[in-house]
């Protein structure tokens, strides 16, 4: 095959290449114009609309259920219950892989959670069926609910998130903490978080006798199709799954969930299109959440300043009825070159919908509690926290002793440092004040997330006309992958980004994999750099055998694919394009596929991840104990950046979601009903754009050559660890108060000063 070069410069000067650009987003116009087409936009002849009733308890049975009073409701169609529904072909409560969780649709009449689907009406008009849910007027048998971290028995379970061992250790914690000169014993509490995006699950589903069109969010269109085909028993190849827009995710769209599935039930229950789209509150509950925690850290220093033991201990809760443990304690596992590291999780059942993955799942909440008890230990020390961190930061993975990018860590710190000023601030807390004797409080958080890589495929090909193609069943949840996964596309192919169709957004594409863990661009771009460089090595193949062309004999010198042109690379005068080449074969066009996947020997040999640094200002009125943040800056470096326009924008909602975290973010459940309390977005409390300061985020240079071929780490996560610790230690410096519960409530600060 031809030596092929697909990364060199096209030869127009508006670009210079693809990849690097701050490309405006391709669906940008759509989008503000109200042109794009979400799930719910869709409404097919003959569609009906489809509204779930949830249970108003936690815990207990349905005693009863007045269907016949909501059918009797004008323009109801029917009610699906547990004895009305369309048989499945597989027990939902089967897991199949570790990607499947158990879902309520329909399949007793037991209630284990509050907002708990119990029944869906199924109307001609959406205020038909709302008002025939409304009717049912179901009745209970109640019993009392599990509820919080002390709700019973703890257990330690097998794994915590997605296969990870629930406790790694490296050394001699006891002995560690024994020798220490300094040491800190700190019990930290985060709040359950629920998944707000813009647009709620949603699905519109069609049956034409065994084949399934549907429209729906979804950060994996091949999971769920998949999941879809088990539940209904049908060929993947009758399921046709169209979500060519998100309106956020943040992982709840990752692996199918009840609700949808219940729209595909009703639709096949009455033989016509359905609609069925939660409701705001209905968010709470089926569709997966980010589940609290209590985390017990224990750290020792010595009278250097150098750590001797870090022990994170993390509780969190699972539902009663299946197995996700936020992976709390693992935030531990590769930040601080402590001497001896132990991370341990245990767990309580309660009466909740299963936590799921919420993004930076374990980052965001171990993070905070860590970061907050070495800026602690930092002052205990009475040594700045920045110098402390740069003290401290692991050389290698400290559980694993694989060698990362550390360096790029230091770069962050120093980067952010001195675009924030850091060096002005007081080590004492309390010491500064603004014009208005407002208090001023600075903090840093250090900001880490592993670089991931999961499976795909694509599809690419040359036209006659010298256009390219790329196709791949990526997703786009807001974050600007179709703009940055079409520049990886172009580069590959060789051709201006105007020039290539890229089709995404549907299951009869290949396999992107899923658009989580933050390996979506690395993912799915690897596999569109492959597909190109395949498809490039078919064209050249066409030219170099071909006596007629100016390449001919080229293959041991080899060719450069550069603005829809191969040229050679011993004589840049030689060349001809890619239309010239595949009109003299007589071919249409030219096409190849290509997989993505991460490399088994790279990742035995390094700790893949990406840093940051993450610097705040809060003012604090002295007397109200009101907070504000006022400014954040944030230094990254997550290798490749494919679109500084982009990735700007992921790395600031990620600084907004640590402050979030911070100070805003809480699910509260009644204690005695399990029912939570402020599910909606006027009480479950989020930054609007009157509470969000000036950001200011660096990219670090950085260059991981062995992450991926592209070099390419995510962003979608990273902001978040780091930024929350940043705000809270910001916090403590500007009061004085080490606040161990999230948020950080105003009546904390005045009661402890």
């Amino acid at each position: 095959m031809p030596e092929l070069n697909l990364t060199s410069a096209p030869a127009h000067l508006r670009h210079g290449s693809n990849i690097g650009q701050p490309l405006t987003r391709r669906d940008g116009i759509l989008k503000v114009t109200g042109r794009a087409t979400y799930a719910a936009d869709n409404h097919p002849p003959g569609m009906l609309f489809a509204v779930m009733a949830v249970s108003s308890i936690a815990r207990g049975r349905v005693t009863s259920l007045d269907v016949a009073a909501a059918k009797r409701h004008p323009g109801v169609v029917d009610v699906m219950t547990p004895d009305h529904k369309p048989q499945l072909a597989i027990d939902p409560e089967i897991k199949t892989n570790p990607f499947v969780f158990r879902m309520e649709v329909l399949q007793s009449n037991e209630v284990r959670y509050a907002n708990q689907p119990i029944a869906v009406v199924i109307a001609e008009t959406l205020e038909a069926a709302t008002e025939g849910a409304a009717l049912l007027a179901p009745r209970y048998d109640e019993l009392p609910p599990l509820v919080g971290l002390d709700a019973g028995e703890t257990f330690v379970p097998p794994v915590v998130g997605v296969g990870n061992p629930s406790e790694h250790h490296h050394g001699d914690v006891e002995a560690g903490l024994a020798a220490a000169e300094k040491r800190i014993d700190a019990t930290y509490e985060t709040p359950p978080q629920y998944h707000n995006a813009m647009e709620p699950h949603a699905i519109v589903a069609s049956w034409d006798g065994d084949r399934l069109q549907i429209d729906m969010p979804t950060q994996g269109l091949m999971l769920s199709l998949a999941r879809i085909a088990e539940l209904f028993g049908i060929a993947h190849d009758k399921i046709h799954i169209r979500s060519p827009f998100l309106g956020g995710g943040f992982g709840s769209k990752g692996l199918m969930a009840g609700p949808p599935t219940l729209g595909i039930m009703a639709a096949k229950l009455v033989g016509r299109p359905v609609k069925l789209v939660l409701r705001r509150e209905q968010m709470y509950g089926p569709v997966g959440h980010r589940a609290p925690t209590r985390q017990r850290l224990r750290i020792g220093a010595d009278g250097e300043g150098r750590l001797t033991a870090l022990d994170h201990h993390a509780r969190t809760v699972s539902s009663t009825f299946d197995d996700f443990y936020e992976p709390a304690a693992d935030a531990s596992h590769t930040l601080y070159a402590a001497a001896a590291i132990r991370t341990s999780h245990d767990a309580v059942r309660v009466n909740t919908g299963t936590p799921l993955f919420m993004r930076a799942p374990g980052e965001a909440t171990g993070s905070i509690a860590l970061e907050s008890t070495i800026d602690e230990m930092a002052w205990a020390c009475g040594i700045d926290p920045l110098a402390f961190r740069l003290k401290n930061y692991a050389e290698v993975e400290p559980i694993s002793g694989k060698p990362f990018s550390s360096k790029a860590l230091r770069a962050c710190y120093e980067q952010g440092a001195a675009r924030f000023g850091w060096a002005k601030r007081s080590l004492q807390p309390r010491q500064m004040r603004d014009d208005d004797g407002l208090l001023v409080g600075w903090g840093v958080g250090t900001a880490t997330f592993p670089a991931l890589m999961f499976q795909a495929e694509a599809r690419a090909a040359i036209r006659r006309d010298g256009s390219g193609v790329m196709e791949i069943g990526a997703h786009d949840m807001g974050q600007g992958a179709w703009t940055a996964l079409a520049q990886i596309a172009a580069d590959a192919v060789g051709l201006d980004v105007d020039r290539v169709e890229f089709k995404a957004g549907t299951s009869d594409l290949p396999d992107a994999g899923i658009a989580g863990g933050s390996a979506h661009t690395a993912t799915a771009g690897s596999a569109i750099h492959s597909a190109g460089a395949a498809v490039i090595a078919k064209l050249a193949d066409l030219a170099t055998n071909d006596e007629r062309s100016p390449l001919f004999g080229a293959g041991n010198a080899g060719v450069i694919a550069r603005d829809g042109r191969l040229i050679r690379r011993d004589d840049e005068s030689r060349g001809e394009s890619y239309a010239e080449i595949l009109a003299r074969a007589g071919v249409a066009e030219v096409e190849a596929r290509g997989t993505g996947a991460p490399n088994p020997a790279a990742m035995e040999e390094y700790a893949m991840h990406a840093h940051g640094a993450v610097f705040a200002e809060v003012k604090v009125d002295p007397e109200l104990g009101q907070v504000r943040v006022t400014r954040m800056v944030g230094a990254f470096a997550a290798g490749r950046i494919v679109n500084p326009r982009m990735v700007q924008s992921q790395l600031c909602g990620g600084l907004i979601w640590g402050m979030s975290f911070a100070l805003h973010e809480e699910a509260v459940t009644d204690r005695r009903s399990g029912r939570i309390m402020n599910a909606n977005l006027g009480e479950y409390h989020i930054p609007v754009n009157a509470d969000v300061p000036p950001l200011d985020v660096i990219t670090v240079e950085e260059h991981d050559p062995h992450v991926n071929a592209l070099g390419i780490k995510g962003v979608g996560e990273i902001g978040i660890t780091g930024s929350a610790g940043a705000v809270a230690n910001a916090v403590w410096h500007a009061t004085g108060v080490r606040v161990r519960r999230f948020p950080i409530r105003i009546e904390e600060l005045l009661t402890q000063r």
